[in-house]
């Protein structure tokens, strides 16, 4: 493992918890170099998978630079079981991340990842920093999740849900601003029908839109699509607002 000097590479999304990995990175003086969002195509058991297009003008409005990965193929084959996807869907990361690791300054010291419960993404994404010989900064991993929703809020994250895929998240849902009301009724939503706050078991998934690590908000177009069980914006247009 590194001593934590050398260069940071976010792994992003644009959602909130890998975006809340990031501002809590640079707030510990972490040297975060690039941002690095995979970009699957289909569904996706390691990534958040809707909108990630847009993380490249929340790169632009952080400042720093991302990269993108874009693997051939992230479709689930019925012939492989879940763990054996994970491992292959990690493969382009890896491979990415040991060409930066060559490229930044002070080489690779370290990813940060914005897993809050998901074993199974921080197991991965841990034993690849080890073959890395990185470090991993997980500031969301454990905690309590109203907490880190309270926390977010409190900094001035403007989070927007892109997507819904459970019981009791209708299309009002989608574009919604996921403010303390909206973080109230999540909590009874989780009481009545276990919908993580969240939502880390994918029950729905954000777009910070701004925050204080961004110099501009972004701002969008779009339409909505829900077939009555689950449903996600199409965004039409996007831009950096002033």
């Amino acid at each position: 493992m590194t001593d934590g000097q050398g260069a940071w590479v976010s792994l992003f999304s644009g959602g909130k918890d890998s975006s809340w990995a990031l501002y809590r990175a640079l707030e510990e003086g972490l040297d975060v170099q690039r941002l690095l969002t995979v970009h699957p195509k289909g569904d996706s058991y390691m990534y958040h998978v809707p909108a990630t297009d847009l993380a490249m003008l929340a790169a632009e409005s952080v400042g720093i630079p991302l990269v993108n990965v874009e693997p051939d193929d992230f479709e689930a084959d019925a012939a492989t079981d879940s763990g054996d996807q994970g491992d292959a869907e990690l493969e382009p990361l890896e491979v990415a991340l040991d060409e930066l690791g060559t490229e930044l300054d002070g080489g690779l010291a370290g990813v940060t990842a914005g897993a809050v419960e998901s074993e199974y993404q921080t197991s991965r994404i841990e034993a690849m920093a080890d073959r890395l010989g990185a470090d991993v900064f997980a500031p969301l991993w454990q905690r309590d999740p109203v907490t880190l929703a309270e926390e977010m809020l409190d900094a001035g994250f403007e989070i927007t849900i892109v997507k819904v895929a459970a019981y009791g998240l209708d299309e009002s849902w989608l574009g919604r601003t996921l403010d303390a009301e909206a973080l109230a009724e999540l909590q009874d939503l989780n009481d009545e029908y276990g919908v993580h706050v969240l939502g880390e078991g994918g029950e729905f998934e954000t777009l910070v839109t701004d925050g204080p690590h961004m110099s501009r908000p972004i701002r969008m177009s779009y339409e909505t699509h829900f077939d009555g069980t689950r449903g996600s914006l199409e965004v039409t247009d996007a831009w950096l607002g002033e």
